[in-house]
């Protein structure tokens, strides 16, 4: 892919401190450092996925091992039919943001795009904020059954009790990178959030759009119906939807330079919710 030289040139004048440090440790000599994943991690972690050799959700479990998840932080969340797996970094507040990506997949193809590359962005996102004093809880989610009309963040979002909903101060999806370049899905994400992904991609110099697919929904949707602010994150091309759902979604077709800047783009993003009052995207 072109855009991909071109990206990796432009990423060398990023400055780490301006786009990933959260107000709650960007200035404390005593924080621990902050690993930002390389491509090379990333690429790692994408191969790890074996397509069907073991259940979806032991794959992520097992992802989540490998980026330091002990046994206490993760929350096997089961209702009914869904298995959603959270895994919790407490924060100084009670408020807090959630990170997703859907682990599931259609009966067509190994769901490398749809969604192994979100689910890899969601554990380094995990993996570089695990030591990391933040002031917000981070609920780093794995949703079950989207492909099924996004029934585990809906079985998420419906347990979060209505007085709590103003103390969730956004939800970050990560939904099929791997084609192109990091875009929102603008249907189903709040504009203050699509403004914030943009103004950020242009301060890292990461080449960025928007998209607008009305036929598809994302597991941030079940968030936005319930009143907190929600963005979906993706990096598909034009031609997607010859590869998403059909048997040509395999690991070959992932570029890991894409699911790489998708994941910087999230932490950036994440990195500024955490730093302003939770109502700021509202």
């Amino acid at each position: 892919m072109r855009w991909v030289a071109s990206v990796l040139f432009a990423l060398a004048t990023i400055l780490l401190a301006a786009t990933v440090a959260p107000s709650a440790y960007a200035e404390s000599s005593a924080a621990p450092q902050v690993r930002i994943s390389s491509v090379a991690d990333i690429s790692a972690d994408l191969a790890l996925l074996g397509c069907g050799a073991e259940p979806r959700y032991d794959s992520v479990s097992r992802l989540f091992t490998k980026a330091g998840a002990q046994a206490g932080d993760v929350t096997d969340f089961s209702h009914r039919q869904v298995r959603n797996l959270v895994v919790r970094k407490a924060g100084t507040t009670p408020e807090t943001i959630v990170v997703g990506a859907h682990y599931d997949k259609t009966e067509l193809g190994c769901g490398a795009i749809d969604n192994w590359t979100g689910i890899v962005a969601l554990a380094h996102l995990y993996s570089t904020l695990r030591e990391v004093a933040v002031a917000k809880s981070l609920l780093f989610v794995a949703f079950d059954d989207e492909e099924m009309g996004l029934l585990g963040s809906h079985a998420m979002a419906r347990s979060i009790p209505k007085q709590e909903r103003a103390q969730y101060c956004a939800m970050i999806n990560l939904d099929s990178f791997g084609l192109a370049t990091p875009q929102v899905l603008d249907n189903v994400s709040s504009k203050r959030l699509r403004n914030l992904a943009g103004e950020l991609a242009l301060a890292m110099d990461v080449p960025f759009n928007h998209a607008r697919v009305e036929v598809a929904s994302a597991d941030s949707a079940s968030f936005l119906r319930r009143g907190i602010p929600a963005i979906t994150l993706h990096g598909l091309s034009a031609d997607w939807y010859s590869i998403l759902h059909t048997d040509q979604d395999q690991p070959s077709m992932v570029n890991a330079t894409s699911v790489y800047l998708g994941y910087r783009l999230a932490l950036a993003i994440l990195a500024r919710v955490d730093s302003m009052p939770c109502d700021a995207f509202r």
